[in-house]
């Protein structure tokens, strides 16, 4: 690829919708992503797209399946796929890859999300990674790049130096972070002269913005936009391990702060009036987490797995639950009796 001294001029940024366009609950208009502009890029941020933190973790027997939820993902439309380094130790930029070289042309309209480790942020570590995680994926450039989280000893702002130099050689379409506070935002941003820090991706669903909350206001204000993972509360917001039914070991390991005995019950009994609220509104409980999030400007990573579940996600998508049902649901997340 041909280095590039200086960017191209950027457009003047834009605020991104808090809500894509999608159908109304009844409606009969096939689903929209939808994309969110983010400012110092030239392509547009998917509104919902795949995690694949999962695509990697498992055994070799598991790839076909991944693969092929990979696949039917993208059939379906979803174009934002998000990764990391760390995911099976690349293993999952790898089979992302792979799915990605199979389909028409390369697809080069997926947006593709990659991260690098909290353990490698010194500047030539963060070349490194990036120059791996490209030959994993089998591109030239990334959409998105990521710092994983932050580490403490770590000069984060030297780490964001080494970031806007690969985006200025084009490998990088937009710089981004994950899991940073208000304070290691601040200090990230100073290695920055001319990029930006487009996205924040944090932990955050209906039953757990104790990682966003701290973080919304900032982000908000500097254009920053929060891409939230566990948007579905590893699966209790789907209506799963709401009826009895254990969650399967795994789950429990990755996901111990849902499911820790002393804050389990009150979490299952918020999930049961959502799922209430859900059929009294005809709507799939999941439509009603997953716009709750776009309606506060943030765009859902959801981890998919398995094909089917591509489905159901991109049917509760399909589904925009009126402000009045957000609103009820928002109330009832908080604990609210009223």
């Amino acid at each position: 690829m041909t280095k590039r001294s200086r960017p191209a001029p950027r457009a003047k940024p834009s605020r991104p919708r808090s809500t894509p366009p999608v159908a109304p609950a009844g409606g009969t208009t096939p689903p929209s992503i939808g994309e969110i502009p983010i400012p110092g890029a030239s392509k547009g941020h998917p509104a919902i797209g795949v995690g694949l933190w999962a695509l990697g973790r498992w055994g070799p027997e598991d790839e076909a399946r991944t693969k092929a939820t990979i696949a039917r993902a993208y059939e379906h439309g979803f174009r934002w796929y998000d990764t990391a380094e760390v995911y099976g130790g690349g293993r999952s930029e790898r089979l992302l890859g792979e799915v990605l070289e199979r389909a028409a042309g390369g697809a080069p309209d997926a947006y593709v999300v990659t991260k690098v480790s909290w353990e490698h942020l010194r500047p030539a570590q963060v070349r490194a990674s990036l120059v791996n995680s490209l030959e994993r994926l089998g591109r030239a450039s990334v959409d998105l790049y990521l710092v994983h989280g932050p580490d403490p000893h770590a000069d984060l702002a030297a780490t964001l130096g080494a970031l806007e130099a690969l985006w200025k050689e084009g490998k990088v379409g937009a710089i981004g972070v994950s899991n940073f506070s208000v304070e290691e935002l601040e200090a990230a941003a100073k290695g920055l002269t001319e990029a930006r820090i487009a996205v924040n991706q944090v932990r955050y669903n209906l039953l757990d913005r104790d990682d966003a909350d701290p973080v919304r206001e900032y982000c908000r204000t500097h254009q920053i936009l929060l891409e939230a993972y566990t948007p579905l509360a590893r699966g209790l917001l789907h209506g799963r391990y709401l009826d009895r039914r254990t969650p399967p070991s795994e789950v429990r390991q990755f996901a111990h702060r849902f499911f820790e005995p002393e804050r389990l019950p009150e979490l299952l009994e918020r999930a049961r009036r959502l799922r209430a609220l859900a059929r009294e509104a005809d709507v799939p409980l999941a439509s009603i987490a997953l716009h709750w999030l776009a309606k506060q400007g943030a765009a859902p990573v959801v981890g998919m797995s398995q094909p089917e579940q591509v489905d159901s996600n991109l049917a509760a998508w399909a589904v925009r639950p009126p402000d009045d049902v957000l609103d009820r649901a928002d109330a009832i997340a908080r604990g609210d009796r009223a």
